[in-house]
């Protein structure tokens, strides 16, 4: 019994080493990270923050549960021998269909969510704030037209605490390069899913006031109705902002009902294909890069990369100060 149990354990251990593609390791490792560093956490005045990797949890569970006790033993172990120093489980509770681990750290209390077959977790990793996307080993192609993707959940606060950063930049470079946002998730239930048809149909719909749509996203709606939770409060609201930008609800929303499953399919798909699977994830023709920050010019910077020559607007120095992360979970 103890063998079986013991060989059970090692194979639990082996599915997480394989599923998780970003991992616990010293910061003179980090090129050997195959997912986005940027959806990984940083540590700033000693504070580690930890940033969600948003895998598609429904999509990634076996049907395999395990306790909620396994599943903490079991990361803290693969943690532990990834390298990272100093982490005890403080609890584990259950959140939205996934496990929290609560990790005791530096006085801190860690939060990392990870599906309840113990397959997909979020990552921990200790690295530096001036990490560039130049040291990354990130090749963007140079084309004279950029395209750009911001891959996100519609109320994934990471998600929105890139669009607010972004819409600035689409400001500056928005004639001269294409800026897309896709929605390719909606883990948060209906009224995400409904906010995602709403974005995607203002781009198609209204693409010129799509950014200042998701700039007000940002500041009115995500802090309302993430905490409401409901589609009447998405729905209300988003009516709301689209009246104050002059965007017709009405053609809007005919379109959430007639192609809205239709779009957040071409979306995931466009995801998959891409092999996004954190929110957010910049893709500049249609290559996943990696920016330092999430700051309007951190975006900038390497969005002007991808030009084969890049505008004059490219010397306007943008800000640096990162959008303070929403409260939620993704």
């Amino acid at each position: 019994m103890e063998n079986e149990e013991h060989k059970e354990n090692e194979e639990n251990k082996e599915s997480l080493n394989q599923d998780n593609s970003s991992v616990v390791k010293k910061s003179s490792t980090m090129d050997k990270f195959r997912e986005n560093p940027w959806i990984v956490s940083t540590i700033v005045l000693g504070v580690l923050a930890i940033i969600l990797i948003a895998g598609n949890f429904t999509g990634g569970l076996t049907g395999n549960v395990i306790s909620s006790t396994a599943a903490g033993e079991q990361l803290l172990s693969f943690y532990e021998a990834s390298g990272a120093d100093g982490l005890e489980i403080n609890s584990v509770d259950e959140v939205s269909g996934l496990y929290r681990v609560n990790f005791d750290y530096q006085e801190t209390v860690i939060p990392i969510y990870v599906t309840k077959d113990g397959k997909f977790a979020g990552s921990l990793s200790a690295i530096s704030a001036s990490t560039s996307s130049e040291d990354s080993g990130v090749n963007v192609p140079k084309t004279d037209r950029p395209k750009v993707e911001l891959f996100v959940w519609g109320y994934c606060p990471y998600g929105v605490q890139a669009q607010g950063p972004l819409a600035e930049v689409v400001s500056l470079l928005g004639d001269s390069a294409d800026f897309r946002t896709v929605l390719y998730y909606d883990g948060h239930g209906e009224f995400e899913t409904q906010q995602n048809k709403i974005q995607e149909c203002i781009q198609e719909i209204a693409p010129s006031k799509y950014w200042d749509y998701a700039a007000g996203f940002v500041d009115d709606i995500y802090p309302k109705c993430s905490q409401d939770g409901t589609v009447s409060c998405d729905k209300t609201e988003s009516i709301n902002l689209m009246k104050s930008l002059g965007i017709n609800s009405d053609e809007v929303f005919s379109c959430v009902d007639s192609k809205g499953e239709d779009l957040l399919s071409e979306a995931s798909s466009r995801a998959s294909e891409l092999g996004v699977s954190g929110s957010p994830t910049l893709v500049v023709n249609g290559v996943k890069t990696q920016p330092s920050s999430r700051t309007a010019e951190a975006f900038k910077s390497i969005i002007c990369e991808a030009y084969s020559d890049a505008p004059s607007e490219c010397d306007t120095a943008l800000s640096s100060d990162a959008a303070n992360t929403a409260a939620g979970n993704c």
